[in-house]
């Protein structure tokens, strides 16, 4: 067999590192290639995507503060909106989501009781307080609870079966009428919202003269929304929008970047910016004394829709 002389050889090798270095740059693998393709090798949660079950009271700034985590981050979320109490069925019935996010903390001891969260990674977010929310202008003169019963006044609450301002709605009607009150309440109920979303709409859109909801509602529509603060007396707690990393996920670092995202400064600034309150203190003050925050509130069963 004749041999390849060593000069040819020596080219061949040459040429051939010269194509292994070329096709290197090229794949951006070496420390010499594309800056684009550096900057997104520094940030290896780029591409991911996280599922949120999330109750609706906290829809508006949730919904921007995904966009800039999404800019920070790379990472992508997307929610499963609704009452907190539907979303959470949803949650255990599908086995899958990396964060349970309801309305308030009524839902979140539940998910906790049950094991559908990690506890130890529960935070606050925002702080929410019971109101009267009415139609812009106030054209039916509403000033109190006591105006609810009026024959005049249409009125929906949300379902407190399954949505946490419901059951709020709820706690305050059980606890500020009589006998007769809460019959004519009931007289002049038209329906029960599925969301917080839905409540405030029913104001909205005029579907009723009066809803049970959050002070915040006004915030999110203030063209078509006006709210009726309680006197303090009538407020039995402040509550609090909770986050936690639900049991089923399979990203639990990325899904915890989320919550540091929210409870850090620039997640509260967007709470802040839609109006919601990010400290306790600020929703004692706009009650006008201090309250107990959280809890739960079993509610009673002639107030569950058939």
């Amino acid at each position: 067999m004749s041999r390849v002389p060593f000069r040819t050889t020596t080219v061949f090798a040459c040429v051939l590192a010269f194509i292994m270095i070329v096709a290197a740059g090229c794949s951006g693998s070496g420390s010499q290639g594309d800056p684009t393709t550096t900057d997104v090798v520094s940030q290896p949660a780029g591409g991911q995507t996280l599922l949120m079950y999330a109750g609706s009271a906290s829809k508006p700034p949730t919904d921007e503060a995904i966009q800039q985590f999404k800019q920070k981050t790379g990472i992508t979320v997307e929610v499963n909106y609704g009452g907190s109490g539907t979303v959470l069925s949803q949650m255990k019935l599908a086995q899958e989501g990396d964060l349970y996010f309801p309305g308030s903390s009524d839902y979140m001891e539940k998910a906790k009781h049950d094991g559908d969260v990690i506890s130890a990674t529960e935070a606050r977010v925002a702080y929410l307080v019971p109101a009267i929310n009415v139609q812009a202008g106030n054209p039916k003169n509403i000033q109190g609870l006591a105006d609810l019963v009026r024959s005049d006044v249409d009125v929906a609450i949300a379902n407190p079966a399954s949505v946490c301002v419901g059951l709020y709605a709820v706690e305050i009607i059980e606890r500020a009428f009589s006998d007769a009150e809460k019959a004519a309440f009931r007289a002049n109920l038209l329906n029960y919202t599925d969301s917080c979303e839905k409540t405030a709409t029913a104001i909205a859109l005029k579907q009723v003269d009066a809803v049970l909801g959050w002070s915040v509602f006004q915030e999110w529509n203030p063209e078509a929304i006006e709210t009726v603060a309680l006197p303090a007396s009538q407020v039995p707690r402040v509550g609090y929008i909770p986050i936690a990393v639900s049991s089923y996920t399979e990203n639990q670092s990325a899904a915890q970047q989320f919550i540091d995202f929210l409870t850090g400064e620039e997640g509260r600034a967007i709470f802040t910016k839609f109006g919601y309150f990010t400290t306790a203190e600020q929703a004692f003050e706009y009650v006008g004394e201090q309250k107990p925050v959280g809890g739960e509130y079993p509610l009673p069963a002639d107030w569950v829709a058939e």
